[in-house]
């Protein structure tokens, strides 16, 4: 793990074209440790072995919460990205996420597929629930979103990415070319890469943007309001991101850092300040974690 300094930064961004970002606000951190690299499949199956513990890609829906699905719907599974078939002009949004029996963890891209010989690769496929279960057992814990932006900034608060203000296609694992239909790999991957593939941050972390989104601790709302002049902010409880125009849906927990799916046509969210939102039981090809240590305060 590496030690982050305390200290006050802008959290957000007061130019960004998304509303989620906005407004940026100064935050206070303690000093913290955070994993250097997102974990691996490696330390994921060392977690696995010890605990026996089952993901939620791996658990069939059950009837009782999901009365009316067919049974073949009820499978365990999760959510891969399909590159549109060839000649494919036109898209709707989204449309590239498929529901895949068997994908899970340990075969990413569904039950033919493997990570024999990726122990080195970050592991995906994770609920939220899941990385909680991990950080549980190694007494750590996912970083509030405050910690993970301060962290990934790397010192250069107010810089639009991990490295300076201009867009670099070597300095982290992003799709170039025309998204979704295909990546020129030009960082030298189409899909994810091993940990530790691209330069590390002016505090050392690696693929803190790009590769794979990080799951963080806080849940979901639009903007900063609840980390506003802070110190250790935690977010929003979960109560107050209730949206009464969307009252049948769950509440969603932040992530960071974008993906090797993030393109600057679509997306562009390997960015600090970038955030997105995800249903705590969702896994997907594209997202992982790393985890913090928190220090005596």
């Amino acid at each position: 793990m590496v030690l982050i300094p305390a200290g006050t930064f802008k959290m957000g961004a007061d130019d960004s074209g998304f509303v989620e970002e906005r407004t940026g606000k100064n935050v206070t951190v303690s000093s913290f440790c955070i994993d250097k690299y997102e974990v691996t499949n490696a330390q994921f199956t060392e977690f696995v072995k010890a605990t026996k513990y089952v993901t939620v890609a791996e658990r069939p829906l059950s009837q009782e919460q999901f009365p009316d699905l067919p049974d073949e719907q009820r499978l365990p599974g999760s959510l891969v990205f399909q590159v549109p078939k060839p000649g494919t002009k036109q898209v709707q949004v989204l449309s590239w996420w498929h529901w895949t029996p068997g994908a899970n963890w340990q075969h990413p891209f569904g039950k033919d597929s493997t990570i024999t010989g990726k122990g080195n690769y970050p592991v995906v496929h994770i609920a939220y629930d899941d990385a909680l279960a991990y950080a549980q057992w190694l007494g750590k814990s996912l970083p509030t979103e405050a910690q993970w932006e301060y962290a990934a900034r790397g010192g250069l608060d107010g810089a639009t990415y991990t490295w300076g203000n201009q867009y670099s296609a070597t300095k982290a694992n992003t799709w170039q070319g025309i998204f979704p239909f295909f990546n020129t790999k030009t960082d030298g991957y189409v899909g994810v890469a091993p940990v530790g593939s691209f330069p590390a941050n002016g505090y050392g972390l690696y693929d803190i943007t790009g590769n794979v989104w990080e799951w963080t601790a806080d849940w979901f709302a639009i903007g900063h309001d609840h980390q506003a002049h802070q110190i250790n902010p935690t977010g929003p409880k979960q109560a107050e991101t209730f949206d009464p125009k969307k009252p049948t849906e769950i509440a969603l927990h932040v992530i960071k850092g974008g993906s090797y799916l993030c393109a600057p046509n679509y997306c562009s969210r390997y960015r600090p300040a970038a955030r997105e939102s995800e249903a705590p039981d969702t896994g997907t090809t594209h997202i992982g974690f790393r985890l913090v240590k928190n220090l005596m305060r």
